[in-house]
Order: C-alpha cells, then structure tokens, then sequence
C-alpha cells in the first residue's frame, strides 16, 4: 500500500453564550413579578421606586424601559414578535444596562459653607505642559482639559518673553516651549466653571521685574474682571467658603526672587527663605520645623509676611495682583515633616492651606501617593494631569466624590482639637470605623472592544478580578477572585469584605486580568447593590 499526505484547513467558531442570572437576580424578579414570571410597566416602576430608591420614576419611565428592551430583544429574536413584558432575561439584562440603568451618579451632598482650609481641593501642578518637564509644549489645552474635569487649582509659571516686554508660561530653565501668559488666562476664564461653579485658584510662580508684574496686574484685572476675588481687609480670621466663592477667581503668589531684591530689605533674617526662589518652588527647606511653626504662629492669617509686606505694596494694582500663596512642600519634605511632626501639619493645616507638589525628578510628569498629604490634612496635593498611572486614576477617582465639584470635605477628625490642644495622630493606630463588603458578580462588555481570537486563537480567555482598598496604610489591601477558563463572561459572584479604619478617604479598587497576556482591563462594575441590598 502507499503512503498519502493530506491536510485540513479548518476555523474554530467560538458560541457565544449569555451568562445566567446570578441567584440575588432571581429573587429580585421573582418578587418583582409576584411570582407571574413576568414584569410589566407598573411593576417595574414599583421596583425603580422601592428597590432603587428611584422616587422620581414615573409610570412612562417604566413604560419607556420596557419598550426598550422589548425593541432590543425584537433585533436578537430576528423579527419575531417578542412580548411587552420582561423576562427574566430581560429583567437581567436591563439591570446591567448602561443606558437603561446606568450607574448611581455622586451628588454633591457636602456642607459647602465651612472655610477653604476644611477641603481638599482638586490641585494641578505645571497645569500647562501637554507632556514631560524638560521639553514637551507649553499650551493652555492642558488647562482647559483639567478645568473641563473639574480641576480647581492651575498653576502657571510667568516669565519674560524673549524680547522682555511681555509675559510667557513655560518651565523655566528647561526646553519647553512657551505660551502667552493672556492666551491662558483668556482659556481660563471661558472654561473655569464648565464643570464647578464653586471657585477656581490661580497659582503663579512668578519671575518677573516689577514692571512685568504690573502689566500681569493689568491682564488679570481686564481679563477676569468681577469674577477676580478680593479680600475684604489683609488679615482674615479665616478663609471664606466655597459657597461664597462660587464663580470667582482666586490668585495665589508669592513675591518673585527679583522683585524682592529690588526692594533691599533690611531685615534680611526674616525674609531669608523668600529670597531664595529655588527654596520657595522647589528645593528643600532646610529646617522643616521651624518652617511649620512659623506657619502655626499666623493661623488664619491669609498673608504668612504681612509686616514685610507693608514694604512691598507701594502700587495698588500689585496689591489686586499678589494675594498670599499657600506653603509649598515638596513630596520629600511632607515626608520627613510627617515623621517627626506629623501632629504639627494636621494643626496647621486646620486653618491654613498647604500645598503638596510632586519632587524634582519626575521628569516624565509622573505622580506620587496622595494619601500621606490627605492625611495630614493638606489641601492642595498638586498633580501632573497630563502624566498617567495608577496615582492619577486615584486623583481622578478621589474627586469624583461629592458630585465632582472639585471641593471634598476633610474628614471631622482632621479638625478636631481636644482640650488640651492635641490633635490628630497619623500615625495612631485607628480601629475599624466600617467594614465594606462588595459582591463581583461577573464580567461583561469585553467581546465589544476585542474579537474573539483577539487574547488567544484557540480559546477564549482565562479571567481574574482583583479588588480592593487603596487608602491609609492600614486600610490598603487587594484580594483576588478565582481564575474562570475559557469564558468571554467569567461569573464569580464571589463576596470579598474590607474593614476600614479611616472611610472618609478610602477608594476602592477594581482591576480585571486576562491569564493568557496579563493584560490589564477595566471591569464595568453595575450597581446591583443598590436595587438588591
């Protein structure tokens, strides 16, 4: 006999199938439909009102839904007439529905009427750089960007242009590439409250000769107008509220290096750290304590050098100009103070603003944890918007809260002053305040984003979740579901618990993993909680 060769050329098709309602689900429906096995129009709206809490929803908003899905089942049914009432399916299908129940949206719910320094404020550092710190462009798009997503703080650097009749934004002594002073502020005003209306500050760290910051007087005058904020007298008793800042602009500048000098101080101890301009916005202060309680001495005082500055102010418009900056700690400085004198910055930052900015080195606009400056009660952790990483998602998430005003409200201990005068230890070990407890049912929507032999040929792909806190170090902690094979629509339906010591600034975490690539995802959580708890 001979011998013969041959091949097989041959496709594997993978089926897709729909996941199964998990067991809550079902007895939602069941008690929904009263056992019909079906829900109509008003059912539903009395599931949306008693189960959701969705008091609002009306008979035609339930009439609406179930038209809906039954238009979307019609399309899957190829024609076939499908029924005004929901199925189970269906019934699980809207409750994972972005459109037909989309997600429970933050409210803002905080008292807005307490004083600036009871806040963490959504803070910008280099607010105008469209990428890393040596050499990327300088441009107001990066602005606008931040303020559309709610940023409340922008900093900009103002220097001489290169003929020094007129006011550049740019990195100094690097490679970047200017803008003009105007084109930025004309960007910040049309777009300062496209997201808040609650107050937005302008940080500036200027080197300018006094006439250019004269002119910088003028520019801000004529281009903000009333929104631009003056204070009432020179020295407060404490900051206003947000709510009484609503859609005004704020400054915050310290006296240029140049400026200072021109002026020959005498007492030249005094003003020693604000000569240097190099310590102010960017070295480290030699003495971290003595920095501190310099600060505590003038609690509530919105000017830190208000004896000095009676020298500076011979010119009105510089007075409109300069309202007093915020402290500036780099994120190496918050470090060794909070080792030593973690009790003084909780105390400080009760009546005063201090502001957290990312260290030198990171040239590739890159961030550090926030949480060691939310701590300790600072306000202002400034952050590269345009760099990346999960340090930014947590920016980004933290200030989803109260309805993404740019302005959440620091935790009641933060505050508090016993009586003796102690205050908060961040170091103290806390006990449990509440215990999360989240349920991961299943994963979906990914067959959208990728084809079906997108992570492997031959199968589909092998999914894990990982949730968790990320929050003070007592309360930061991931945990891990089991690995499903071979399923575009892993169900775990596995229940994971997170006992938290500090609540009011915990964030939690949700990371999916495909075994085959380790590819990171986002998995699209519902908020079955709300309608099954």
């Amino acid at each position: 006999m001979g011998s013969y060769k041959y091949c097989i050329c041959f496709t594997r098709k993978f089926r897709w199938k729909e996941a199964e309602p998990p067991a809550d689900v079902k007895a939602a429906f069941t008690a929904c439909s009263e056992g019909a096995g079906h829900v109509g129009p008003d059912q539903l709206r009395r599931f949306l009102a008693e189960w959701q809490k969705e008091t609002e929803a009306t008979a035609a908003d339930a009439e609406r839904i179930v038209e809906q899905v039954r238009q979307l089942r019609q399309r899957n049914l190829l024609g076939r007439v499908a029924r005004p009432l929901l199925n189970l399916e269906d019934f699980h299908h809207f409750l994972f529905s972005d459109d037909l129940n989309p997600p429970l949206r933050s409210q803002m719910h905080q008292d807005m009427t307490a004083p600036l320094s009871h806040y963490y404020i959504y803070t910008g550092h280099n607010s105008y750089l469209t990428g890393n710190q040596l050499s990327s462009d300088c441009s107001d798009v990066p602005i606008i960007k931040s303020l559309q997503k709610g940023v409340r703080v922008i900093e900009l650097d103002i220097w001489p242009n290169s003929t020094k009749d007129n006011i550049d934004v740019l990195h100094g002594r690097t490679l970047t590439s200017p803008v003009e002073l105007i084109k930025c502020l004309k960007s910040i005003k049309e777009y300062a409250f496209a997201a808040s209306e609650y107050p937005v500050i302008i940080t500036l760290e200027d080197h300018l000769t006094p006439d250019l910051q004269a002119k910088v007087a003028e520019m801000v005058t004529q281009t903000f107008g009333d929104m631009l904020y003056y204070p009432d007298t020179e020295t407060l008793e404490e900051f206003p509220s947000p709510e009484s800042l609503k859609r005004r602009i704020i400054l915050s500048t310290k006296p240029p290096k140049e400026y200072l000098e021109s002026k020959s101080f005498k007492n030249t101890s005094i003003n020693e750290k604000d000569l240097n301009d190099e310590e102010a916005w960017g070295k480290e202060v030699p003495d971290i304590k003595t920095e501190i309680d310099e600060s505590v001495k003038n609690d509530g005082d919105l000017n830190e050098n208000d004896d000095e500055d009676e020298d500076i102010d011979d010119d009105e418009e510089d007075q409109k100009l300069r309202q007093n900056a915020a402290p500036d700690l780099s994120e190496q400085e918050l470090v060794k103070a909070a080792v030593s004198h973690g009790a003084d910055l909780v105390r400080f930052t009760q009546k005063n603003l201090l502001r957290i900015y990312p260290k030198g080195t990171r040239f590739n606009s890159s961030n550090y944890n926030p949480f060691n400056g939310w701590m300790h009660g600072a306000q202002m952790v400034a952050f590269n918007m345009q760099g990346y990483g999960r340090s930014l998602w947590l920016m980004h998430g933290f200030y989803r809260a109260n309805g993404g005003c740019g302005y959440v409200k620091k935790p009641d201990f933060l505050m508090k002053i016993g009586p003796h005068g102690e205050v908060f230890d961040p170091k103290a070990m806390l006990p449990v305040k509440k215990t999360l407890k989240v349920k991961v049912y299943m994963g979906d929507g990914w067959r959208i984003d990728f084809s079906q032999t997108h992570f492997d040929a031959y199968s589909p792909p092998d999914f894990y979740t990982k949730v968790g806190i990320a929050g003070v170090p007592a309360d930061s902690i991931m945990k891990k579901t089991r690995t499903i094979e071979d399923d575009w629509t892993p169900v775990w339906n596995e229940e994971f618990t997170f006992p938290l010591s500090v609540p009011e600034i915990a964030l939690f975490r949700i990371k999916s993993m495909n075994m085959i690539c380790l590819r990171k995802m986002t998995l699209v959580v519902k908020p079955v909680c709300r309608c099954l708890s």
